[in-house]
């Protein structure tokens, strides 16, 4: 699959079709991206997962901490790792153990493993690589647009502001595929200065 872009369909059926999301690398800390977009999922309705083996103990939005996805103990649908890409293939490969296996393997803006993203997809896991769950479903659902955000979705009608446990519909109409030059561009800078 190329992984350079994603059309506004694979992206959707992705939000669509999963209910639980194992978090690794979530932020307990309010001013991290993590904790945002962690805290954005909760809001939207999934069951959420925080994956970090140096807050055990504590809780995130009211859900205990684990050290792993092997600490789960339940099956999870998406594995989404907010973690910088020197850390992905650990990560997939303890993914690739769990049983069922998760349906997706998704890395956040600026994340990426080509290798690991082929790994899992021999083991017929989706793989999403270098967005954000948080942005594609606000953008999906025309409700980044409240903020002045072009979502390049069409519709006659603004998108509900959503209230707590409410998922919005991602079937809005789209212009433009999934590509979004701007995540490219932060993680070619990211790259410029590693």
């Amino acid at each position: 699959m190329n992984h350079d872009t994603y059309s506004d369909d694979y992206i959707r059926s992705i939000l669509n079709g999963v209910k639980s999301i194992a978090m690794v690398g979530a932020s307990p800390v309010e001013v991290r991206p993590s904790y945002f977009a962690f805290k954005y999922l909760v809001q939207r309705g999934y069951d959420m997962i925080p994956v970090n083996p140096g807050h055990v103990g504590k809780s995130l939005l009211g859900r205990p901490f684990v050290a792993s996805l092997a600490d789960i103990g339940h099956p999870i649908d998406m594995v989404d790792i907010f973690r910088s890409s020197a850390h992905i293939m650990p990560v997939v490969g303890a993914a690739l153990q769990l049983d069922p296996l998760p349906k997706v393997i998704w890395m956040q803006l600026g994340a990426r493993d080509d290798d690991a993203a082929a790994k899992a997809e021999a083991a017929g896991i989706r793989v999403v690589m270098n967005r954000c769950p948080k942005i594609e479903y606000g953008r999906l659902s025309s409700e980044i647009s409240w903020m002045g955000v072009n979502s390049r979705t069409i519709s006659a009608k603004r998108a509900p502001i959503p209230t707590q446990g409410m998922r919005l519909s991602l079937n809005r109409t789209s212009v433009g595929g999934g590509a979004t030059a701007a995540s490219d561009r932060a993680a070619k800078n990211k790259s410029e200065l590693s």
